[in-house]
């Protein structure tokens, strides 16, 4: 089926600002609140959201099959169960109504009144029930920097690491959308010089810059997917700050790997980008060396151009930009991890998320986490107020946002901005 919203020449009859992350190119889906408190699934034009259960309930998606409900929910889970079909009709008739060219919504002002809402005047939500949750550990650079902090420098990858995209099984209960607030984690560290643990506050929380795909309804329990099918399963992406703890970490990751340390928050941008509008940005990764096995290997172009950054923004202050980096430097592909995921027969379901771990470049401007950036503490780095950071401050805000450019046209993901608060106490 033809990709009509990606066409380039399109303009809405909405005001889009210059280098806006959602021009109606875009089109992605998220779940937002109104000042009536009516929760409702949507979509994202310029600055303005826009509610896409009025517009079923206005007979806007006429000649597509859809439920009765399906936009007047408060997940987008049920959408997603559709399948890529149903996302493309979905998709190409919303660019079609807000056409320049089109007055079928545009000279309605009843209707108009009804289905479009300034961003402002609405609280963005979770996209999505998040029923499992899986983060990988993709980037080459990201694990060789750590490697060599932690182990040997001169074999800083594990030997499976160059054979199988590593992951680990997360925490959904703890995802939350931008803007809300993570607490300081309390845990077990292990004081240097000292055999005994200290139970109190972590004093080395990070952020991961990641993104995550959401997934469809993938398999049965039992059956694996073909790594050249594996896309199809792939409704879009999200940014991904991967809360880490590492003092918590480093104590308590052998044998069984991250615990604690990772289940206390994960952010999320609220906005969901489809794999449709990211297509015109496809690029190849990372020439893989030993060659993978057969059934993870694939040709072509199966990485995306999307840049990304990252700023600290202390509490009343400005922020400062400490790193950009790209997707397109992960060794692993999406599809690559979701074929191994289902590989043993894991049953993988609509509205599932998988992280692709930290996002790390090739050079230290470009590394994902403050780990990296400070080589574990030796070298904070300078903020514009004057400030040093090692790790995360309480009352800091991380600030990361994502987007994909050409000659013709912007997608982005908008951002997912999080505040470090002190440790929870209990009244």
């Amino acid at each position: 089926m033809p990709i009509s919203a990606n066409d380039t020449n399109r303009k809405s009859w909405l005001e889009v600002p210059v280098n806006s992350d959602f021009p109606i190119q875009n089109i992605p889906f998220g779940v937002f609140l109104t000042k009536e408190n009516i929760v409702t699934v949507g979509t994202r034009i310029g600055d303005f959201a826009i509610d896409l259960g009025a517009l079923q309930q206005l007979k806007y998606f006429e000649g597509i099959e859809l439920t009765d409900d399906m936009f007047m929910q408060d997940t987008l889970n049920d959408f997603i169960s559709d399948g890529q079909k149903t996302w493309r009709l979905v998709r190409n008739r919303i660019a079609e109504l807000f056409d320049v060219t089109n007055p079928k919504l545009q000279d309605n002002a009843k209707d108009k009144d009804i289905i479009i809402f300034k961003m402002e005047d609405v609280e963005m939500q979770l996209p999505v029930l998040i029923g499992d949750y899986t983060d990988f550990y993709s980037s080459k650079e990201h694990a060789t920097n750590v490697g060599k902090m932690f182990r040997d420098p001169e074999n800083a990858l594990l030997p499976n690491w160059l054979h199988i995209p590593v992951g680990y099984h997360g925490r959904s209960s703890t995802i939350v959308p931008s803007g809300i607030p993570v607490h300081r984690p309390m845990g077990q560290t292990l004081p240097n010089g000292e055999a005994t643990p200290v139970f109190g506050p972590s004093r080395s929380v990070d952020f991961e810059l990641e993104t995550a795909f959401i997934t469809t309804d993938v398999n049965i329990m039992g059956e694996n997917i073909l790594v050249t099918e594996a896309e199809e399963y792939i409704f879009g992406m999200v940014l991904l700050n991967d809360w880490s703890a590492r003092d918590i970490q480093k104590w308590e990751y052998v044998p069984l790997g991250p615990f604690l340390a990772k289940s206390f928050a994960s952010s999320i941008s609220p906005w969901i980008v489809t794999m449709d509008a990211l297509e015109p940005f496809r690029t190849k990764g990372p020439k893989q060396e030993p060659t993978p096995l057969t059934y993870l290997q694939q040709k072509g172009k199966h990485s995306f151009d999307i840049n990304l950054e990252v700023a600290i923004q202390p509490e009343n202050s400005e922020a400062t930009v400490i790193s950009h980096s790209n997707f397109k430097y992960m060794y692993w592909t999406m599809s690559q991890q979701l074929a191994h995921h289902t590989s043993n027969g894991c049953r993988v379901n609509s509205g599932d998320m998988m992280g692709s771990g930290t996002i790390s470049g090739p050079t230290p401007d470009s590394y994902g986490s403050m780990l990296e950036l400070t080589w574990g503490g030796k070298n904070p780095i300078k903020l514009n107020d004057g400030t040093e950071r090692k790790f995360i401050n309480d009352n800091d805000t991380v600030i990361m946002k994502g987007h994909c450019q050409n000659g013709h046209v912007r997608i982005g993901f908008g951002e997912v901005s999080s505040k470090l608060l002190p440790p929870f106490v209990r009244k």
